[in-house]
């Protein structure tokens, strides 16, 4: 009984947590790390905030509503469900769009070589590669991430966090194999929505 009693006790405070976990997550822009939700509830353990968070994640996928929350860069955030998307585009009047296939290309060397050079883009894709590097640099999915110590020093590049955002990957040991790319249709490539901000 008295056992009882220390349960129903502990049980609105870790509900109240909850609470606070998913209000953080909704208001952060970007997806909310743990070691970013533990700065502030301070007196909360890495551990104890995952285990909250994937309670969480299991009460939005056991009682579906339109939103859920996914585990992706290195981050949590809320999404909306993929049936609800016709709609949720038509409210913000932006139209997804397909990357080019030079895009795409250069994104997947980019992807599972980084950090690569553009001469070494280059070599694999055997064109100029400098407008479409340029492209998705201006999208926020490639990123310069040092120089290669090499004659010249030239830039390397990798994929960012909104890479990981975008294609709802929570790492890039995410990345689909070789293998499962060459099981893939021309439909099965996903969309980038247009940065409407």
């Amino acid at each position: 009984m008295e056992e009882e009693s220390r349960v129903e006790q502990t049980d609105p405070g870790k509900e109240r947590l909850k609470c606070i976990i998913e209000c953080l997550i909704f208001a952060s822009d970007i997806p909310l790390t743990v070691e970013r939700i533990r700065q502030v509830l301070e007196d909360l353990p890495p551990r104890q905030i995952r285990e909250l968070v994937e309670e969480l994640m299991e009460e939005h996928r056991t009682h579906p509503r339109g939103l859920y929350i996914r585990e992706v860069a290195h981050g949590f955030q809320f999404c909306t469900r993929p049936e609800f998307a016709p709609l949720v585009q038509q409210l913000r009047k932006s139209k997804p769009y397909h990357l080019t296939q030079p895009t795409l290309e250069t994104l997947a060397i980019i992807a599972y070589k980084q950090p690569v050079t553009k001469a070494e883009i280059e070599l694999v894709r055997g064109v100029d590669c400098t407008g479409v590097i340029k492209s998705l640099m201006d999208k926020k999915l490639v990123a310069i991430q040092g120089r290669k110590e090499v004659i010249g020093r030239p830039f390397l590049y990798g994929t960012t966090p909104k890479f990981l955002e975008v294609f709802g990957l929570e790492t890039l040991a995410s990345l689909p194999t070789i293998e499962e790319i060459k099981q893939l249709n021309d439909t099965g490539i996903p969309l980038v929505e247009e940065d409407t901000q």
